[in-house]
């Protein structure tokens, strides 16, 4: 989307809501599981606030409605594929409408670890239909960027040992026995959500970023590109650094 222009629905907009009246900016950082979003999240927010710019974070799981809900649910690892998929479909309508729009309204630049996007890409990667699911989906307002931080699975597993140290259930689709351990399934299973998303890339006009890179060089990519949302073209002091 053009940073100046309005902001707009997927689909049909929610009852109430002018979008003319939405003023911020809806940025949106993607990819799949321990690919760092949180960590470049933190520091664009941090690089935002410094530039003058309200900021509100918020990511899946996060609502007020169902957020407490969602972690429950999986802490019993019993949660089936669309059941899950509406708990987070239920959680980000609920971010939307009493987090999000609201953010938009008063002008605050809104940065969003995930969005419909990895709802989408979960649901398709554990077989559910896509159709559907982008049905669903399409009470999403069209985000001004989406940057969608590419890495392969051989790096996430990486990411994995060496930073955390051991795999997590709902990460390895393990509900879904993609394979015989934890391992073989985060393979598939994020296998098969990268592939969706790069799907989504052209089709959603994602901007893709290398995340193999240095931490610090994502940042700085991703600075330049919401730099020029701006107009200031990423200048300012480095933010955690």
């Amino acid at each position: 989307m053009e940073p100046n222009k309005p902001l707009t629905f997927y689909s049909e907009p929610l009852p109430g809501v002018d979008t003319a009246e939405l003023q911020g900016r809806l940025i949106v950082v993607e990819g799949p599981d321990a690919v760092g979003r949180s960590t470049q999240i933190s520091r664009l927010r941090s690089w935002l606030e410094h530039e003058g710019h309200a900021v509100l974070d918020t990511g899946m799981a996060r609502s007020a409605l169902a957020g407490k809900g969602i972690q429950q649910a999986k802490e019993g690892n019993t949660l089936g594929a669309i059941t899950m998929t509406l708990f987070y479909a239920t959680d980000f309508a609920d971010r939307l409408e009493n987090e999000i729009i609201p953010a938009l309204r008063a002008g605050f630049v809104v940065l969003t670890d995930r969005y419909i996007f990895s709802l989408m890409a979960r649901a398709i990667a554990r077989g559910e239909d896509r159709t559907w699911i982008e049905k669903v989906s399409g009470v999403a307002l069209v985000p001004h960027a989406v940057y969608y931080l590419r890495a392969d699975v051989k790096d996430l597993v990486s990411r994995v040992v060496v930073g955390r140290g051991y795999f997590d259930y709902w990460e390895s689709g393990m509900d879904m026995r993609f394979g015989s351990d934890m391992y073989d399934s985060f393979v598939r299973y994020q296998t098969r959500l990268i592939r969706a998303l790069d799907r989504m890339a052209k089709r959603y006009q994602f901007t893709v970023i290398d995340a193999s890179q240095h931490p610090d060089a994502i940042f700085e990519e991703l600075r330049q590109h919401i730099g020029q949302l701006f107009g200031t073209r990423g200048r300012g002091r480095r933010a955690g650094g």
